[in-house]
């Protein structure tokens, strides 16, 4: 794969993001093959030679590495560690395991065992109300690697996904193989939102937690009502609970 950086100090800017990086320089990488190939200088090599030595194959062998590599999820996962790090604080390293990460909202609503055993770790927007909560095990699912090793091993039977894309793009693979998801951002018209909505998967949006750990059993009140676009509007509290409970 090539190198993932741009050289600040030539072109004058950081990349847009790892995807679109990876993308430009496996074709720099090519361009510079193919004149060093053709025995022309560069101006022979732009006004013609390049249309017949660069061909769709070149260009559809990088869609195949960029796609094989998994690159293509990584703009939708970083945008929130960017956007919003508060939610992250504590959350260790971004190339470290998923399950090393922990979502430590400051405005999460939290309160003590009620009689059930289960403690308040925050609130989030209900896409769809439901007739019974949902369970499941938290797993925090952050990162393009992630993503790849759930495809390979299968996702576990009643994993609640706690992820940061309300673009619903990282994701996309193995969605409908969640219990539920917990989404730190977005709304319920976000494009998760419509993508849990149409898979019937139990969601809440724009969560605010803390003190869920990978691993943890979860309850989210999907009993709540949907939380409405006048809602939004308007500024009115309208949220669902979560909850962290007994094993």
């Amino acid at each position: 794969m090539p190198k993932l950086y741009v050289d600040s100090d030539r072109y004058g800017d950081v990349p847009a993001s790892v995807l679109v990086e990876a993308v430009h320089a496996a074709v720099r990488d090519l361009v510079r093959q193919r004149l060093q190939e053709s025995g022309v200088d560069f101006h022979q090599f732009a006004a013609g030679a390049s249309d017949r030595l660069i061909t769709r194959a070149d260009l559809e062998l990088i869609e195949k590495r960029i796609l094989d590599s998994g690159y293509r999820f990584a703009w939708s996962s970083l945008l929130s560690l960017r956007d919003r790090p508060d939610i992250y604080a504590g959350g260790g390293d971004p190339r470290n395991s998923d399950a090393q990460f922990s979502f430590e909202h400051p405005q999460a609503k939290t309160a003590p065992a009620d009689a059930q055993g289960r403690e308040q770790r925050g609130v989030g927007d209900n896409v769809v109300r439901r007739s019974s909560n949902s369970i499941g095990i938290a797993h925090y699912i952050r990162t393009s690697e992630r993503v790849l090793q759930l495809m390979r091993a299968g996702v576990p039977p009643g994993a609640i996904a706690i992820i940061d894309d309300s673009g619903g793009t990282l994701t996309a693979p193995i969605l409908e193989k969640f219990s539920g998801v917990i989404c730190a951002g977005g709304t319920v018209r976000s494009h998760l939102g419509i993508l849990t909505r149409e898979y019937g998967i139990p969601c809440l949006m724009n969560a605010r937690i803390s003190g869920i750990r990978e691993g943890d059993r979860v309850e989210l009140e999907t009993t709540a009502a949907a939380k409405t676009a006048e809602a939004y509007q308007s500024g009115a509290e309208m949220t669902a609970r979560i909850w962290k409970v007994p094993q």
